[in-house]
């Protein structure tokens, strides 16, 4: 049984899906916004860090940068913006098709289901202020089935189920 992470095929695959989500994103009229006060100029290797450890992989994030309370700061205080997330997890959709993968994987579908409930839950959760987010948030974890334990909470320390397909 394979967690999504093995199933999609490591690092070098989150790598190349950071890539191609960040360039459709940085070409999106208003999803490029969120970047218009700058990035990281190692963005998408700390993303793919971030999405490798929350799919079941190495928890190379957690160790290297940060935990989910920075993360969920970073996208923090910013009021609500549903076009935007919409826009996001569209781009995401067009970058799962740039890496290869096809409408009927169900490596891409998991990957959607994770992607609109990261943007449209836990990266917009604190809409008014980054001050609002609790110290001590572990990365919450996905599975084939979606969230494991308590996603969020300081209490998530769970790896997702080895189901797979």
């Amino acid at each position: 049984m394979q967690t999504v992470y093995e199933a999609a095929g490591s690092a070098d695959f989150f790598l190349r899906l950071a890539n191609a989500w960040h360039a459709r994103v940085m070409a999106d009229e208003v999803v490029s916004h969120a970047f218009s006060h700058g990035f990281h100029p190692q963005h998408s290797h700390r993303l793919a860090a971030y999405w490798t450890e929350a799919l079941g992989g190495p928890p190379v994030y957690s160790d290297s940068y940060g935990d989910e309370t920075s993360v969920i700061r970073l996208h923090s205080g910013n009021g609500p913006h549903e076009d935007m997330d919409r826009r996001a997890v569209a781009c995401f959709d067009q970058a799962l098709a740039d890496v290869g993968l096809a409408d009927d994987d169900p490596v891409r579908k998991v990957l959607h289901n994770y992607f609109t409930w990261a943007a449209t839950t836990t990266m917009s959760r604190y809409q008014r202020s980054a001050e609002d987010v609790p110290d001590g948030l572990r990365i919450p974890h996905w599975s084939w089935d979606g969230p494991v334990g308590e996603t969020g909470s300081g209490g998530a320390d769970s790896r997702p189920s080895a189901k797979g397909p």
